[in-house]
């Protein structure tokens, strides 16, 4: 048994997974996990950097990860940064921020290894439960991974479309205006079918959902009156049922938002753009609904600590 702490910084969100794995046994048993909306992409779309602001909450909340790793005694640790980390001219800052506080380098991942890693953590407890091929799909803050595969990966691609960038890029009004949501639905189009050259998105019999937009969507389609991750978890919300919810999100002014009781309040603004790459992205692929895992990239890195290739 190996005790592991696993960090995923993306565009965001900042999250920590402190896990004890039993390789042999081939089992992740969870001691904590957290999360926390640093919104470290802010603007960096924009202009490409990391704002100021933006950097010091991401170092503060590495602080405190820090005191959880020390806590509970994780022998081996790893830090993976994703999309706004790619794109930025002030990268150093990060690395030396992140380094002095948790006293681990961060690693930033590309496109591909981003979709490995998301791939292993969503499917390592699916054999046999879903049908093959499976297309696991990350919406992240930035970019979305689209992987296919079956037992390994098959085929990655990574793609700027995310829920913060598709919001500052294009749903300014509150609520978005249809020209606005238009825009921002021909820029998901694309980017689909920049993935579909790489990625055979037509061979898909699975489709896996991953991260905080696909799993908000669940909780709305679900009605629940709190977040709940155990009923969230493997999930199937059928396409229409994620069309429905994305026009309704995309319908409701910050407010309204804000009061949907399982919607956490780094979410808020966001959401709306994350629900519309999930429904754009169902319309594009040959299934009837999607499986929403709570197991996600952080998971596979995790895995990673224990085994070469998880």
């Amino acid at each position: 048994m190996t005790r592991v702490a696993a960090i995923d910084c993306g565009t965001n969100s900042i999250r920590l997974l402190v896990a004890d794995i039993d390789v042999e046994a081939g089992t992740l048993r969870e001691v904590d996990r957290r999360m926390e909306i640093v919104r470290l992409g802010q603007g960096v779309d924009r202009t490409g950097r990391f704002a100021p602001d933006a950097l010091q909450r991401t170092i503060d909340a590495c602080r405190r990860y820090a005191e959880v790793v020390r806590a509970t005694g994780a022998q081996r640790v790893r830090f993976v940064a994703t999309s706004a980390s790619r794109d930025v001219s002030n990268r150093d800052e990060f690395a030396g921020g992140v380094l002095g506080a948790l006293g681990v380098a961060p690693e930033v991942v590309t496109g591909d290894e981003e979709a490995a890693l998301s791939f292993a953590g969503a499917t390592r407890e699916l054999a046999g439960g879903v049908a093959e091929p499976v297309l696991v799909v990350d919406i992240g803050g930035g970019s979305t991974e689209f992987v296919l595969g079956a037992g390994t990966v098959q085929a990655a691609r990574s793609v700027d479309i995310g829920c913060v960038r598709m919001t500052e890029r294009h749903l300014r009004s509150d609520p978005p205006t249809a020209p606005e949501v238009a825009a921002a639905r021909a820029d998901i189009d694309a980017a689909i079918s920049l993935a579909r050259e790489t990625v055979p998105l037509d061979q898909a019999q699975t489709l896996v959902g991953l991260a905080g937009s696909v799993t908000t969507v669940a909780a709305m389609a679900l009605d629940l009156p709190r977040y709940q991750p155990e009923r969230i978890h493997h999930a199937r919300i059928s396409a229409d049922d994620v069309r429905l919810i994305s026009a309704r999100l995309l319908s409701l002014d910050h407010d309204a938002r804000a009061a949907l009781p399982f919607l956490h309040p780094g979410r808020v603004d966001v959401i709306g753009a994350g629900a519309l790459v999930l429904a754009a992205i169902l319309d594009r692929v040959p299934v009837d609904e999607v499986v929403v895992s709570e197991h996600d990239i952080l998971d596979g890195i995790a895995w990673s600590l224990v085994l070469p290739n998880p």
